[in-house]
């Protein structure tokens, strides 16, 4: 054999061994959390506690990289273009599966630029309406719509919001009409509703749950498929009749796609184990939120349906962002 064939083979053998190497070692420098959304608020909670017992799972700090703007997106836009080399992780909720049909112009795309670590947590929406309305039931809520089609409001924390969507799909499912009214926000929503300003809402329970403890509002039911653990006593909106109803709010991990099976595997065993400290258990209760914990596969999977659902939602009342 010739001496450069020799160098040669001798190069490709080292390059299939430098790959299990590095995987092997990772991680061996801090590792970014790239979160679309402003320090202080609940997504930044949970990203904070998680953050903090993975980076112990892992050898190695996790730095939060608050990028918040346009919807969630630029932050979205920021982790996509990383290097897939598990250095740069990415929260996605339930806004990006919105996000999906909603914007026409993205710079990313959540299926074909990401890969699927876990599902970290949910919460719901909740039912509420204010004190004066004459409803102390969904039934009741229904049958008050359609005698009065058109004149009881739901409040929002936006256009386009998970919250604006669960109240259109609630329309939608129980044949109501009821006038949409968008906020700055989740705190601004919920005060228009104590205020009376609005008369119906389907707030997140970190926003309302407070309000409908003090008798402020008052709670229906929640929007998810299961009770929630921190208003056990009302029923789901399915339980109270309105089938194949459900909608909540979502917390996944993500990474650039390309990001190596094995890092992944890694990253997923190190999130699941994180959600088990009772720490973080204790952050995610304060602010109303239920761990989750699924495989990969499970998230891409739910990624995928969540994107066909509400892309109906958003379709059938010709919402778009340019």
């Amino acid at each position: 054999m010739k001496p450069g064939n020799c160098v040669w083979l001798a190069c490709l053998a080292c390059s299939f061994l430098y790959v299990p190497l590095v995987l092997a070692q990772y991680p061996v420098r801090p590792i970014r959390f790239v979160l679309p959304f402003p320090p202080g608020g609940g997504t930044d909670t949970l990203a904070r506690a998680i953050g903090n017992r993975l980076g112990e799972g892992l050898g190695q700090q996790i730095v939060i990289d608050n990028r918040p703007g346009a919807g969630a997106n630029i932050g979205a836009e920021i982790a996509a273009k990383a290097s897939p080399d598990g250095y740069t992780l990415f929260m996605v909720t339930a806004t990006h599966a919105i996000n999906a049909t909603l914007y026409q112009k993205l710079q990313y795309n959540l299926l074909r630029d990401f890969s699927a670590v876990a599902e970290l947590g949910t919460t719901a929406m909740v039912v509420v309406v204010h004190p004066s309305v004459p409803a102390r039931s969904v039934k009741g809520l229904i049958a008050l719509a359609k005698r009065r089609p058109g004149e009881l409001s739901h409040s929002s924390s936006g256009t386009g919001s998970i919250t604006q969507l669960a109240g259109e799909l609630f329309k939608d499912k129980t044949g109501t009409r009821m006038l949409h009214i968008p906020y700055k926000g989740g705190g601004p929503s919920v005060v228009a509703l104590v205020s009376g300003e609005a008369s119906v809402g389907f707030a997140t329970t970190p926003s309302c749950i407070t309000q409908i403890k003090a008798g402020r509002l008052r709670g229906l039911a929640v929007t998810t498929a299961k009770r929630s653990p921190f208003l056990p006593e009302l029923p789901t909106v399915a339980e109270a009749g309105v089938r194949d109803y459900a909608a909540e709010a979502w917390y996944g991990m993500l990474v650039p796609a390309g990001t190596p099976k094995d890092i992944i595997e890694r990253l997923n065993a190190a999130s699941l184990k994180a959600l088990e400290f009772d720490d973080v258990k204790a952050r995610f209760a304060a602010t109303g939120l239920v761990p989750a914990g699924s495989t990969a596969e499970e998230l891409d999977k739910y990624m995928r349906s969540e994107i066909e659902k509400w892309g109906r939602v958003v379709k059938a009342l010709g919402l778009r962002v340019d």
